[in-house]
């Protein structure tokens, strides 16, 4: 029965555990990059395979196959009365080279895209800095920032009631006079 209950208690841990790992922010930002990666991936690949290979193939030598050609056949297929009984072995010398080649520029892709990202969030990252460095600089000497709409005067304050009676009974005086 204690073991049961020592089991019992391992099991709570290692969720209680388990709910802390998975709640920690750097996890939850790990698996929306993963899900933003997968989706960027089918964009890389889409753009790898619909534009760039196509623009590689019309280099004479590569033709509609890529590297195909590059291949070496180390046993014939065995066909017997049309069917086939045993496949080909072939080491496919041209598909690996596509394979590199496809990697290669889906890394540039990649890369320029990341390295256009990284500028520009640094050029923000100094835009802001510069701007809180004026800020501050303004701050302490006391003048105004360049940006700051104008200060506009304060309004004249109203009168008070006492003041508005005073001048009311002051009218009516200068009136009965007159």
């Amino acid at each position: 029965m204690a073991k049961h209950k020592k089991d019992k208690k391992e099991k709570k841990g290692f969720w209680k555990e388990f709910k802390a790992f998975i709640s920690r922010g750097n996890v939850l930002d790990m698996a929306v990059g993963i899900i933003i990666g997968g989706a960027f991936t089918a964009i890389i690949t889409t753009l790898v395979n619909n534009i760039l290979t196509p623009l590689l193939q019309m280099i004479p030598g590569m033709g509609k196959d890529g590297f195909g050609a590059l291949q070496v056949v180390l046993k014939d297929a065995v066909v017997k009365d049309g069917v086939t009984v045993a496949e080909a072995v072939v080491l496919d010398f041209g598909v690996v080279i596509s394979a590199v080649i496809s990697f290669l520029l889906t890394a540039l892709v990649l890369f320029l895209i990341i390295r256009t990202i990284n500028r520009v969030q640094e050029a923000a990252r100094k835009a802001r800095e510069e701007h809180e460095a004026k800020t501050a600089e303004e701050e302490q000497s006391g003048a105004p920032a360049a940006e700051a709409a104008p200060e506009i005067p304060p309004a004249p304050l109203a009168p008070t009631a006492e003041e508005l009676l005073a001048e009311i009974r002051d009218l009516l005086k200068s009136e009965k006079k007159n």
